[in-house]
């Protein structure tokens, strides 16, 4: 399926459909291990996100022009029924955004890392230090971005090698030749206000956690957490909620696989 000009992959025809969401610098075969496990019991949705495809790149897209795309995605895939998402690092800011805008189109979710992106609480639980280590990966990548529009081949250029030496350094798992400039939009946004900005991003750690069942997931060898302690406590005060803590970085999916699966299964048959 096609949709806007992006490749929607479709795997799987189980009752449920399952919205996979991947996030920076990655691309839909983030997913591949998931998708090949839970296909044989559900519908499995993902693509890769506009402007993030090496091969064929499109502008992207705002984040209220990203919260209709997946809406348009969501109504060719699952028109009847409401889907579940399953995200992670900024497909998780692009999907709480959807699950709060469209809450009946969303049944359940799965968040992997990033939890409470814009909220005080995040900010206050990070130290001085991890409040720079946050700050200076994510202007970098902004800043790599920018270079990209401002001079034309050559600042591509530079901003593709820019962003390949974070991913090297942040031990993003992803090949390295598949990453470039365009993938660092989204920091772009937030750092800078390019494409609208992030300002009117719904406030996630009051609307989402306690909306519907959630399970969340993430590493613990991090030197900072993307997640504050009350997005937390929230998630766990819903009953059929769940918080999961796996020995990995931030790529909890890639690092332990074959537990990250049977975690997904067994939440998704009891919820």
């Amino acid at each position: 399926m096609n949709i806007q000009g992006v490749d929607i992959r479709i795997e799987g025809k189980g009752p449920e459909t399952l919205l996979l969401l991947h996030g920076w610098p990655d691309t839909l075969a983030l997913w591949n291990d998931t998708v090949q496990a839970l296909s044989e019991t559900h519908q499995c949705v993902r693509f890769t996100l506009p402007a993030f495809d090496s091969n064929a790149p499109m502008q992207p897209k705002s984040l209220l022009d990203m919260v209709s795309f997946i809406d348009a995605v969501v109504n060719a895939v699952s028109p009847l029924k409401p889907v579940t998402l399953v995200l992670h690092d900024w497909g998780c800011v692009f999907g709480y955004e959807y699950a709060a805008k469209y809450p009946e189109r969303v049944k359940r979710m799965v968040g992997v890392d990033v939890g409470d992106h814009n909220s005080h609480a995040l900010v206050s639980s990070w130290t001085a230090k991890a409040k720079w280590g946050v700050f200076s990966y994510q202007i970098w990548l902004a800043m790599a971005w920018q270079m990209a529009r401002w001079f034309a081949s050559p600042g591509r250029a530079l901003g593709n090698r820019m962003t390949r030496y974070m991913a090297k350094a942040l031990r993003c798992p992803s090949p390295l030749a598949d990453m470039h400039s365009g993938m660092n939009s989204p920091y772009a946004m937030k750092w800078l206000g390019s494409l609208g900005g992030l300002d009117k991003a719904a406030n996630v750690l009051k609307l989402l956690p306690a909306a519907r069942p959630m399970l969340y997931v993430y590493g613990r060898r991090k030197p900072f957490m993307f997640h504050s302690p009350e997005w937390l406590e929230k998630i766990a005060a819903h009953p059929s909620s769940r918080i999961e803590v796996f020995d990995t970085g931030h790529w909890v999916m890639s690092a332990k696989p074959e537990l990250f699966v049977a975690l997904l299964k067994e939440w998704l048959s009891a919820t």
